[in-house]
């Protein structure tokens, strides 16, 4: 590898995608209040607030790190014209899932490489994810089962746990849905002889 690679994330998700990959690199959270950005980017579609947050977490880690190539990634939810957040509590998850029971949401997963200071590339990924019709009563126990957890998914599931079984039909790159577009990364990351061709 050429150059130092740094993921701009806590995620414990995007790090093990990245792992799993085969890649040498550190981790690092950014040091910014994603909400206090976003609340600068009214009106904006979901698609660019996850871009422009992915970009901001890797311009920040990128600014303490000079040389290195930073990844930054950021995931949004919409559903009917709304961007969604991760649910404060458990009873927001129940509401989350029950207002999503039998419809269509769409995932946003956007990946950014900067690298002291400037920024080379930017990829979104979007999902779409028709959850089937809900029982509330399976939903109570689906969140019964599955814990707090579900309270780091804006969607209130991880489809690589039990939150599948809430799901009639994915459309979509599995890894954008985890978190991480990651087969245009590697794509880029070689073509930026970052990693080995």
């Amino acid at each position: 590898m050429s150059a130092r690679l740094i993921l701009a994330s806590a995620s414990p998700f995007r790090r093990t995608l990245l792992e799993n990959a085969g890649l040498d690199f550190e981790a690092e959270a950014a040091r910014i209040d994603e909400r206090v950005v976003e609340a600068t980017l009214d009106g904006m579609n979901a698609e660019d607030v996850a871009t422009i947050l992915a970009e901001a977490k890797a311009q920040d880690v990128s600014a303490r790190h000079p040389g290195a190539m930073v990844i930054g990634s950021d995931q949004t939810m919409s559903f009917e014209g709304e961007i969604l957040h991760k649910p404060a509590n458990m009873d927001y998850a129940r509401r989350r899932l029950l207002r999503l029971s039998g419809q269509t949401h769409a995932l946003n997963s956007a990946v950014v490489l900067a690298r002291d200071g400037e920024t080379l590339w930017r990829h979104v990924s979007v999902a779409r994810m028709t959850m089937r019709k809900l029982d509330p009563g399976f939903v109570g126990r689906y969140l019964a089962c599955a814990g707090e957890q579900v309270l780091g998914s804006v969607g209130a599931y991880q489809i690589e746990g039990s939150g599948i079984q809430l799901f009639e039909r994915l459309d979509g790159d599995y890894f954008a849905i985890i978190g991480l577009p990651l087969l245009p990364l590697l794509a880029q990351l070689r073509e930026l002889a970052v990693i080995d061709d």
